[in-house]
């Protein structure tokens, strides 16, 4: 494994970026937080949000206090708000179930509301320095490519993928929860999605994908999210009005946000089942309190 190991080591060392939830001062509930917002969304829209974030709520107690609408309020357009609840959740257990404190155990992390494996093990990682395999978009694609000799990963985790991340791990945990964060950052700075930078990629000797002449990749072809005329675009804007009240809004207001009434309607009921809004008549809603 040095062949693979060294070199990324090396790499990170030299061409990390310098991000606040990886500064040695960044607390775990921090890095918690980052993890939370940076699924699924790039690192420049996170950043002012995070860091507004924990201005506000410096601590989880400090966020288990506000309502959870003040959450989804501030989670502003990160996309998919439904992780500002989970996040107001996991807050309020660690503050009832653990003092306050973000558990350190991968066991306590997994058993808080809305953390998820990829979570429990980042956090248990990044956090606390553990030995974990951190399995995320970014490091599934540098494995299948430097490992496996193809372009992309599954769709879904598989077993064989844990098998090959647990067995690259490190054996010293703080050198592994180096390695961890390392191979994400190939994954985010160099191995990219769709334009790789094979030349710069300090493993690229080793490289299996790279030896086998980068075959181009084997399967369904892989589609990009679409976003403008879908539910998804429907529920920002709705949501987008609510944060903006601070109060309750009259139906009124929110039928002006998009034409179609049949896709407005399942769009405002679906977020009123996912939590996100609260009605509090008939015709008026408000974000959850």
């Amino acid at each position: 494994m040095e062949n693979l190991h060294r070199p990324v080591l090396a790499w990170y060392s030299a061409s990390a970026r310098d991000l606040p939830w990886r500064a040695p001062e960044a607390t775990p509930w921090a890095v918690m937080v980052s993890e939370f917002m940076l699924q699924q969304t790039p690192v420049k829209r996170v950043l002012p949000v995070y860091e507004e974030w924990l201005r506000r709520w410096p601590t989880p107690a400090a966020l288990a206090a506000d309502a959870p609408g003040e959450a989804v309020r501030a989670w502003g357009r990160l996309g998919y708000p439904r992780r500002a609840l989970r996040l107001h959740a996991a807050a309020t257990a660690i503050r009832d179930e653990h003092g306050g404190e973000v558990p350190s155990s991968h066991a306590a992390l997994l058993a808080l509301p809305g953390v998820g494996e990829y979570t429990a093990a980042a956090v248990a990682s990044f956090a606390f320095r553990q030995r974990h395999a951190v399995l995320d978009t970014n490091v599934r694609r540098v494995f299948a490519r430097a490992v496996d000799g193809q372009e992309y990963p599954a769709n879904a985790t598989t077993a064989a993928e844990r098998r090959t991340a647990n067995a690259l791990l490190p054996d010293e945990p703080e050198t592994a929860a180096t390695w961890a964060v390392a191979v994400m950052e190939l994954g985010a700075l160099v191995c990219t999605a769709r334009s790789p930078e094979c030349g710069r990629c300090p493993i690229r000797s080793d490289c299996a994908w790279r030896q086998a002449g980068s075959p181009p990749h084997q399967g369904p072809a892989r589609r990009g999210q679409t976003y403008a005329g879908t539910d998804r675009q429907v529920r920002g804007k709705l949501l987008a009005v609510l944060r903006e009240a601070h109060d309750s809004v009259p139906q009124a207001e929110l039928d002006k946000v998009w034409e179609d009434s049949v896709q407005r309607a399942r769009a405002l009921d679906g977020l009123v089942a996912d939590g996100l809004v609260e009605p509090v008549a008939p015709g008026v809603y408000r974000l959850p309190r």
